[in-house]
């Protein structure tokens, strides 16, 4: 019973000792107008910032593939033995260029052949003519006649269309691939002869959630980091969106052009995506510094004059602030700042809602040193 007695009395007293401590410091560490533990009257000095009217970039990051914007093997339509190549592989062709001529000895001789054909069918046309015109012919055989002109005639353009085909020519702009031919080569049809790709714009096809479908244009920026060029940035533009959202990924399709002037990119290469979805020409912004983190809400202290006892002075407000987007030690505030508002951005322990403040503008960055100077050579 005794020691239930003094346990209770040793409870009473820390607990009258920490309310006493709790009322001292509650009652005399906050005095009008000064910092914690400082006088009444006394300005807290502290750090402060302008709030900043800035552009902001809402920006969503993706990976993708950089591929060409057109890619074609080039192959033989017809079969025949190679008699020429001008395949310059790795370099620049122009549409039209001619890649690779087959033999076509064969086929010279046929449409030679079938050009004389015509020449035979064309005069006897005009000869049944004149002959059932003068009341001579009979009109059966000028029927014939002009059926055999029809047909001759048709098969001459057939023969120069197979003509034509033994001549391969690049279907665009390009650059060549490797070829996997050699003259001399007998190409059956389809036969694969060289790649030709287009990569000046290139385009990277990438995927961003569906919860950005609102957001996503065509014409959006995009901004590509290459791992084989490292510390530089390749821009382009949005030029096409998939209608279709990809189901098992909840994803949207989009496909970018990437100018590529100089062919430096190859298709192939592995790009990491920052694609630029709005742009706020006029947000605010303050340094991260000014944040206050209670829970999930940011707070900052905004500096505001106010009269005490009749004189002007400077005190601070905590205000809670919406965020947005962060960067290079810059916060977004998206609501409770406007421009010009001044910030705590040094300070914010030794100060609370209603102190009195000094404000000081930011502490200069350290000085850089000075590379030191060469050693002068010593003179003989």
């Amino acid at each position: 019973m005794l020691r239930a007695v003094v346990s209770f009395i040793v409870v009473v007293v820390f607990a009258a000792l920490f309310g006493g401590a709790y009322w001292v410091f509650v009652a005399q560490a906050k005095p009008a107008g000064g910092g914690f533990g400082m006088p009444p009257g006394f300005a807290t000095p502290v750090e402060v910032a302008e709030v900043s009217v800035e552009p902001s970039k809402r920006t969503v990051f993706a990976v993708g593939t950089l591929e060409s914007s057109q890619s074609v093997i080039v192959r033989s339509e017809v079969a025949g033995r190679v008699a020429s190549l001008n395949l310059p592989e790795g370099q620049p062709v122009k549409a039209g260029q001619v890649l690779v001529t087959l033999d076509a000895s064969m086929e010279k001789a046929q449409l030679q052949q079938s050009r004389a054909a015509i020449e035979l069918a064309r005069a006897n046309f005009k000869r049944a003519d004149e002959l059932m015109k003068r009341g001579t012919g009979t009109a059966r055989t000028l029927d014939e006649a002009r059926a055999q002109l029809k047909a001759d005639e048709a098969t001459v353009a057939l023969m120069e269309a197979q003509l034509k085909k033994l001549t391969i020519v690049a279907p665009f702009d390009g650059v060549l691939g490797l070829k996997h031919v050699s003259e001399g080569d007998y190409l059956g049809p389809g036969a694969d002869i060289i790649n030709l790709e287009m990569i000046d714009p290139l385009r990277v096809e990438f995927r961003v959630p569906e919860i950005f479908l609102a957001a996503v244009a065509v014409g959006n920026k995009v901004a590509l980091g290459i791992d084989a060029f490292p510390g530089r940035e390749f821009l382009g533009e949005v030029y096409a969106i998939d209608p279709l959202v990809d189901k098992a990924g909840r994803a949207i399709v989009m496909r970018a052009r990437i100018p590529n002037p100089t062919r430096e990119l190859k298709p192939g290469l592995f790009a990491r995506v920052t694609l630029e979805l709005t742009a706020n020409p006029s947000a605010l912004f303050v340094p991260e510094e000014a944040l206050v983190p209670i829970g999930e809400t940011r707070f900052v202290f905004k500096v505001i004059d106010k009269e005490i006892d009749g004189k002007a002075t400077k005190v601070v407000a905590f205000v809670p602030v919406k965020t947005g987007m962060r960067g290079k030690g810059r916060v977004e505030i998206v609501e409770g700042l406007v421009p010009k508002d001044i910030v705590v951005t040094a300070g914010v322990l030794k100060i609370y809602e209603g102190a009195a403040v000094m404000p000081l503008p930011p502490a200069p960055p350290p000085p850089t040193k000075a590379a030191p100077k060469p050693a002068e050579p010593a003179k003989g």
